[in-house]
């Protein structure tokens, strides 16, 4: 395929508004894989995902992933792979064999590290022992497992296409492939949910001993079917209730909380979703895929892909849809917006590390959140509090320009 990865959309930021310095060292590189297609497309769902043919453009598709990664290997910097991250759609529908011939590709063109984390996502419908045998021989070592719930009700009224049983098998089937880290993905706040539902899929979820358990509450979001027709969700109070209890009981089986919506057992979380949340770099490829991309000379770039499918196969058509430069103004809420996500921050020396820019640029803010009780007084850190996470829009507000 030729394209040009320089395509006339590209919208660039703004001139920095006050001198940045080169960045000291490069921040440790991930990618992000997209496979867009799933069997069904849920009702709450705002992911890239479109319904799937009977027979997947697997080969074009590797190709295209490729020759994508190809236009951004500028950027690479001789840095290696510290994770890499399919996700979707369901990109378990693709096949052993075109997802071997994938990693092969992009190990031909970056290194990678020695204790790589390669992730998954999967859903429990899409489970095959032998596929996911032979994903665990190309490499891949964690499995993301989309449960969402396992009571029949509730999958029902999300749209899910698998059922409880099967969501507990195939727990017992990802570590019977040789699987010994993988995540459940659980939602809370599902329609007409009680609090003894949610602690129910919770316990279940606790029972199979993932290393990771991400839980999350149910949003209605924009361009969904489930924002034009609104089911009927548990009241304020209720859910307030289950987010309580819920991480009571999620503590107490040594499940610890290190960001907004994920738990871990010691040593087991997420290393590719670490690297976002500390403002590492990343490679995104495929359909709709979003990248950021740091340069020795400073330039900080948020890139995102072509989003149709159709479009991203289709030779006359960009890979890149656009690239956005982050100017100096933009930096502080942009960092912060992915660092205050973790509960324990980070540390303050990351800050001009990664964004080139002096701590004094988020002094201002920084004082201002601490006296609000949003953020710790804590020079070596920079951290929300218990408060900061509950409300932490109203703490990023304190770093608008």
């Amino acid at each position: 395929m030729t394209r040009d990865a320089n395509a006339s959309s590209l919208i660039v930021g703004g001139a920095a508004s006050s001198p940045r310095a080169p960045l000291p060292t490069l921040p440790p590189l991930s990618l992000y894989i997209h496979i867009p297609w799933c069997v069904r497309k849920c009702p709450y769902c705002d992911f890239n995902s479109h319904t799937a043919s009977p027979v997947l453009p697997e080969q074009e598709y590797v190709d295209a992933l490729l020759a994508d990664l190809d236009q951004d290997l500028h950027a690479v910097y001789s840095r290696e792979l510290t994770s890499i991250f399919f996700g979707g759609g369901t990109p378990s529908l693709f096949s052993a064999e075109a997802l071997g011939r994938l990693l092969k590709g992009v190990e031909l063109r970056i290194p990678f590290a020695d204790d790589i984390e390669i992730t998954l996502e999967a859903n429990p419908g899409t489970f095959e022992q032998e596929k996911f045998v032979a994903y665990r021989k190309l490499g891949i070592n964690r499995l993301s497992i989309g449960i969402q719930s396992f009571q029949q009700e509730k999958l029902k009224a999300l749209g899910r296409i698998h059922n409880g049983d099967e969501a507990v098998r195939a727990a017992g089937m990802a570590r019977q492939a040789g699987f010994d880290n993988f995540n459940l993905d659980l939602m809370h706040g599902l329609p007409d949910q009680s609090l003894d539902d949610a602690l129910s899929d919770l316990r279940q979820a606790i029972e199979l001993r993932p290393t990771h358990i991400s839980w999350y509450q149910l949003t209605l979001e924009p361009n969904t079917v489930f924002w034009n027709q609104p089911p009927l969700l548990p009241e304020d109070d209720t859910l307030w209730d289950i987010q309580e209890a819920g991480q009571a009981l999620l503590a107490e089986h040594g499940y610890a909380q290190y960001e907004v919506s994920a738990y871990a057992q010691p040593g087991k979380p997420a290393r590719h979703n670490l690297n976002y949340w500390s403002f590492g770099d990343f490679i995104g490829i495929g359909a709709g895929a979003h990248g950021k991309l740091s340069h020795p000379d400073g330039r900080i770039v948020r890139t995102w892909k072509t989003r149709l499918p159709k479009d991203y196969l289709n030779p006359a058509k960009n890979f890149q849809a656009g690239e956005k430069a982050l100017s100096n103004d933009e930096l502080p809420f942009d960092f912060l917006m992915n660092a205050l996500r973790l509960t324990a921050g980070v540390e303050s020396r990351l800050y001009p590390e990664r964004t080139g820019l002096s701590l004094d640029t988020l002094a201002e803010g920084r004082r201002e959140a601490e006296q609000s009780g949003l953020m710790q007084v804590e020079p070596s850190r920079l951290a929300a509090t218990e408060r900061g996470q509950l409300f932490l829009n109203d703490l990023l507000q304190q770093f608008l320009s």
